[in-house]
């Protein structure tokens, strides 16, 4: 009874600032009270103030400032609304995606195209010097200078610093916990692998990555795209629907690939305690928890694991180094038929990148790399927003991510992305179009952009002749 007391009265009090910001009482760019101030004011705990604070930043209505306390954000003032849920599809149309995902992957050698449609961060936004140097110290100091097989759980100078350093699941994993990968890709293609058979049932986001979704058709599963929230992740009821014929779930939890969406706290709780009551296996992509935009790294869905249900993979591909190869997973219960899947597929990991980047997390200012390169996203992100609210047409969809690297855009109903795909290309703009990301022939009007790229005159000109090229369409 005390929790639904507590719970209502932080949601009232981020109402009335909702309120105050939504009739400009409270203005873009104005200082909030601080949280004493609010505490003294509505006579509550500095707890209940601090989520009325999470539930207004969660909705983008506000932004903290190190040392300074919070503002309203840009994001309080946007002028397009965001994208629309997708339906529940379990069986009708399905058209596969292959054919868009081989033609964006196909300019990837055109140094001349720009590059919205790959996950991958901007060369000048990575620490590349840093980790050149890191390279030879790490030849120089390992004896066999790398050439060695390791231990089949991976570097155990790498595993112990990535045991220190997710901080975020306060000293639930150690070392012994984590078994490394080549990227996160390879740790959900084994944890799929670990825990389901040929005709086997997977929950999956909706829109989705497409690299998961192809994983899970070369596995001979089924999918199921359960409809995602562009703010707050999948949708629980959803889940529920489906439970008793599920035999594992796939999901990005922390901002999610294309839609940047968050799944709250008590939402992640209530996932892991429904999937550990069905004993289904949840495999967490956590690749893009690091690349948050507010106060703090939101915690994983293993935060709340008990039983070991939840896999959690993640890797350096985002933040460091795509190419290395670097990943991981902690996969619970099923570590053993993990560890004997990685002995038979590749014996082990190569070392040396392992090394590179364990040296890197201890030696190389990890933390201050992550701060420099998150401020970059953001700023990134709301330039990107406001070319997109200056040049497409007005009524553009586009979501409002708090972290990550990707925008999801929705246009005109008439439009379709993959013929508008074409006609960019010969422009040298690539994006990707929104069937990549489903199983079924939906998204046709939907877009995913990657905002890591370095922002400058020519690609702010590139978003205005994406926009051109958007309202010619209609």
């Amino acid at each position: 009874m005390a929790q639904m007391k507590k719970e209502s009265l932080y949601v009232r009090i981020a109402k009335v600032m909702e309120e105050q910001i939504e009739s400009e009482t409270l203005k873009l760019g104005d200082k909030l009270p601080s949280i004493r101030t609010i505490q003294k004011l509505y006579n509550v705990s500095m707890n209940t103030v601090k989520q009325a604070y999470l539930e207004l930043e969660s909705k983008s209505l506000i932004e903290p400032r190190a040392k300074s306390g919070y503002f309203v954000s840009k994001a309080s003032m946007r002028k397009f609304s965001l994208p629309s849920v997708g339906k529940m599809k379990t069986s009708t149309m399905e058209k596969e995606p292959e054919d868009l995902i081989s033609k964006v992957f196909n300019t990837l050698g055109d140094k001349t195209i720009t590059q919205f449609s790959l996950g991958v961060t901007a060369n000048s936004m990575l620490p590349i010097a840093k980790l050149n140097k890191g390279m030879i110290n790490a030849i120089r100091r390992m004896e066999d200078g790398g050439t060695g097989y390791e231990p089949v759980a991976g570097s155990t100078n790498l595993r112990r610093t990535l045991a220190k350093w997710s901080f975020v699941l306060e000293g639930k994993l150690t070392e012994d916990d984590l078994v490394t990968t080549s990227g996160a890709m390879n740790a959900i293609f084994n944890c799929l692998m670990a825990v389901t058979k040929p005709g086997d049932t997977v929950a999956i986001e909706s829109p989705v990555y497409f690299g998961i979704q192809q994983i899970i058709k070369s596995l001979g599963l089924k999918a199921i795209e359960i409809p995602t929230h562009p703010v707050t992740g999948v949708d629980l009821e959803a889940i529920k629907k489906v439970l008793p014929r599920l035999n594992a779930c796939c999901f990005i939890s922390n901002f999610s690939n294309p839609l940047g969406c968050l799944m709250p706290d008590e939402h992640k709780k209530e996932l892991v305690r429904m999937l550990t009551a069905y004993d289904i296996p949840l495999i967490e992509d956590d690749l893009y928890g690091n690349l948050f935009f507010g106060t703090e790294r939101p915690k994983p869905c293993k935060y709340y694991d008990e039983a070991g249900i939840v896999m959690w993979c993640g890797s350096v591909s985002k933040t460091l180094a795509p190419g290395y190869r670097v990943g991981w997973v902690a996969p619970g219960k099923y570590k053993e038929k993990i560890i004997r899947q990685k002995l038979v597929q590749t014996i082990s990991t190569p070392s040396l990148y392992q090394e590179v980047i364990a040296d890197f997390m201890e030696n190389g200012r990890y933390d201050h790399h992550l701060r420099t390169l998150r401020s970059k996203l953001y700023s990134n992100c709301l330039k990107y927003q406001g070319a997109i609210e200056a040049y497409f047409p007005e009524n553009t969809k586009i979501s409002q991510p708090q972290g990550g690297f990707m925008l999801w855009l929705e246009l005109d109903k008439k439009l379709d992305t993959g013929e508008l795909f074409d006609q960019a290309i010969k422009q040298k703009i690539s994006f990707a179009p929104g069937r990549m990301f489903t199983q079924y022939n939906q998204y046709n009007n939907c877009m995913r952009l990657n905002f890591a790229l370095e922002w400058n005159e020519k690609l702010e000109d590139d978003l205005k002749r994406l926009g051109r090229l958007v309202k010619a369409s209609i």
